[in-house]
């Protein structure tokens, strides 16, 4: 007999009180149209004195066709209004301040003093002055500059640069693209990553000087491939960059270290090391330069999962200073006297931020059940500023007393969003006692005289959880629509503990198949949700779940399956990063792939399925969705495919979303709520 599930609510449930902004509260859930035109506050950076903050805002273009981003100055006091501070057609991103409270940022707008333009506009290197003034362009490279740091006087950028010497790329490019050549020789691996093409140039990292960064150096003329996904960060004095480092072995695997580079000469030296472990970031550099901060992440293995460690060490000697377990951070930062960083990390369905003392145990600074990233200690040693969120409240500034943790909310420059309905918390216990828990949003009126249908919808990853805010998929649209949607952290959520992980690690679909039913059964049983009356839907990982259970259960009336794996023998050889997956897997044809991959349960699949996937994916290959839908058209399964030809892994363009939304909720309405099939306009 398996243990009795139960389910309880929050004392406190969150929902219908939205929080931040200056600007009212609208609801724009309803209509998506509207819904992607809300502004969203993407970052948050403060100036080098703590008087000012910085952030980039993402807003529907004039086309309404298109995104751009803008710089905005939010007040670090609650009683001021954010204002905007650049404008321009290609848009502003990666701001960071000077020493002298300039504001350094990338963007591809047209230089106006320039005299002749060049016929490809690419990323450059731009200064906005702290006392008022136009921007200006300081630094550009042929390939483009995708990244940037402070220390001191001292700035590095990032640079696609292809092979060979820097100095005559600009011709070199030009000869390829009047040969009208694009193709790429590949030698070593991956050759592809996310949603673009790796080659023909490759991340290299440079060094120039303030205030007008004139002639900057080359420190990684020998990268290669070395800082693909490269994190680093500047000391103070600006004398070396410490950054992650790839190295390329055997048979097309890899492993990364950790580097510092001399700003001055460009010589290298390892900080880190090691065969069965990867050094990455988030990363940060303690402001006395003593200390370097990282993640350190071991290698997987068939039987083991990657176990994750918050690292310290000395700068000058590569020598560890202190390291905490348990914390996958999200965002690491120093504070001002240099004796702790603060972590903002995964912790049971909330993501908030930890104080780790240098040699101590981490404490928890923020109470409550939210989320916080972009955190920027005040140099006085008062607060962390930060951007706050959670599953029912969208990004916005706040400001973190470090003495007794109060919360004061800051202007946004976008505006708070009322929620339709209400968040409530749910656990229930699997089969082998493990609690899994997860967050139910209510659509408004749902009673037991009026109980809403359920869309369970399982989070990617796999090691994920469902704890911060999401634009890209919103429980809340579906909420505004009448559903009742669950999203549970099963087996290899994160922040629950090592053994959350290890449960799931090489037994993907019966495990996670397990606790999703689980917790689901749950859901069900509550007079306010209709048991006769549910479907699920997942991406990338979740798509795979979502496949699987449709190859295990009849229970739901439909099944959405985005971006997901369908054959994993077939995907784990086309990905993008197939060295990760063989680590857990095996080597192509185990027992493992035949075990766990959904294509063999085809024949059991009856529940009508709609496939998503964009051709651009190089996560997960558009191979798998071609694969999948034509299984189920042979096998005469009810099934629609919406294809986005210029996609990834993520539906980003705002008319593409439209679609998005209104296909899942046409499809829902069809074999959920019995209505009769309409094709959305989006779609006509």
């Amino acid at each position: 007999m398996p243990p009795s599930n139960r389910i309880r609510g929050r004392a406190d449930a969150i929902g219908g009180g939205a929080r931040g902004g200056r600007f009212g509260e609208v609801s724009h859930f309803k209509d998506i149209r509207e819904y992607v035109g809300v502004p969203r506050v993407l970052s948050l950076r403060l100036s080098p004195d703590g008087t000012r903050l910085i952030s980039v805002v993402q807003a529907l273009g004039p086309d309404g066709k298109s995104f751009g981003t803008s710089l905005w100055a939010v007040p670090v006091e609650p009683d001021a209004e954010a204002y905007r501070l650049t404008r321009s057609a290609k848009g502003e991103t990666g701001a960071e301040f000077a020493p002298d409270g300039d504001v350094l940022f990338v963007s591809r707008r047209p230089d106006p003093t320039a005299k002749d333009q060049p016929e490809d506009e690419v990323p450059a290197l731009w200064v906005l002055p702290a006392r008022g003034g136009e921007a200006r362009r300081v630094a550009e490279r042929p390939g483009g500059i995708h990244g940037l740091q402070v220390g001191g006087e001292t700035v590095v950028f990032a640079a696609d640069v292809l092979d060979g010497d820097a100095e005559t790329e600009g011709d070199r490019r030009k000869a390829r693209k009047d040969a009208g050549v694009s193709a790429i020789l590949h030698e070593g691996y991956p050759i592809r990553f996310w949603d673009h093409d790796l080659g023909p140039g490759r991340t290299r990292l440079f060094a120039a000087r303030l205030p007008g960064l004139a002639e900057p150096r080359d420190l990684t003329p020998d990268a290669g491939g070395a800082l693909l996904e490269a994190s680093f960060a500047v000391t103070p004095d600006g004398a070396e960059v410490v950054t992650t480092w790839r190295v390329e072995l055997p048979a097309g695997r890899s492993r990364a270290e950790l580097v510092a580079i001399g700003t001055a000469t460009g010589e290298r030296r390892v900080l880190a090391s090691s065969e069965d472990h990867d050094f990455s970031g988030p990363l940060a550099v303690s402001p006395d330069g003593r200390y370097a901060a990282f993640m350190k992440e071991s290698h997987s293995t068939e039987e083991l999962p990657p176990e994750f460690t918050l690292m310290i060490v000395e700068v000058a000697t590569g020598e560890v200073a202190a390291s905490a377990g348990g914390l996958i951070p999200s965002a690491v930062v120093w504070a001002a006297d240099s004796a702790s960083v603060f972590v903002a990390s995964d912790h049971f369905g909330r993501r908030p931020i930890f104080r780790v003392p240098v040699g101590g145990d981490p404490e928890r600074l923020t109470p409550g059940d939210d989320s916080y990233l972009h955190l920027c200690p005040s140099p006085d040693g008062r607060y962390v500023y930060a951007l706050r969120s959670s599953l029912d409240a969208a990004p916005a500034p706040v400001r973190i007393a470090l003495d007794g943790g109060e919360v004061t909310e800051l202007p946004s420059p976008a505006p708070a969003l009322e929620i339709p309905g209400t968040l409530t918390e749910v656990t229930a216990v699997a089969d082998d006692g493990m609690e899994i828990r997860g967050w139910l949003a209510l659509p408004p009126g749902a009673s037991a005289g009026n109980p809403a249908p359920l869309l369970l919808w399982v989070h990617g990853g796999p090691l994920a959880s469902w704890n911060d805010w999401m634009w890209r998929w919103n429980p809340w649209i579906m909420a505004e629509h009448g559903y009742a949607v669950l999203m549970p952290d099963p087996c290899m959520s994160t922040g629950y503990g090592q053994e959350m992980i290890r449960r799931g690690w090489g037994d993907w679909g019966p495990r996670t198949h397990a606790d999703l039913m689980a917790i689901t059964d749950a859901c069900v049983a509550r007079p306010d949700v209709d048991a006769e009356r549910t479907a699920v839907m997942g991406g990338s990982f979740g798509g795979y779940m979502a496949n699987w259970i449709a190859g295990h259960t009849d229970r739901f009336k439909a099944v959405v399956t985005h971006a997901s794996l369908w054959n994993l023998d077939q995907f784990a050889g086309t990905t993008d990063s197939s060295m990760y997956w063989q680590r857990e897997f095996g080597e192509p044809g185990s027992d493992r792939y035949r075990a766990l991959s959904p294509h063999h349960s085809l024949e059991e699949i009856s529940t009508p399925m709609l496939v998503i996937h964009g051709d651009k994916d190089y996560r997960v290959p558009i191979g798998e969705a071609l694969r999948l839908w034509w299984d189920l058209r042979r096998s005469s399964v009810e099934s629609k495919f919406l294809y986005f030809p210029d996609e990834n892994h993520w539906i980003l363009k705002p008319g593409n979303t439209v679609a998005w939304y209104e296909t899942i909720l046409a499809f829902l309405a069809q074999h959920v709520l019995g209505e009769e099939w309409k094709r959305p306009e989006s779609v006509a």
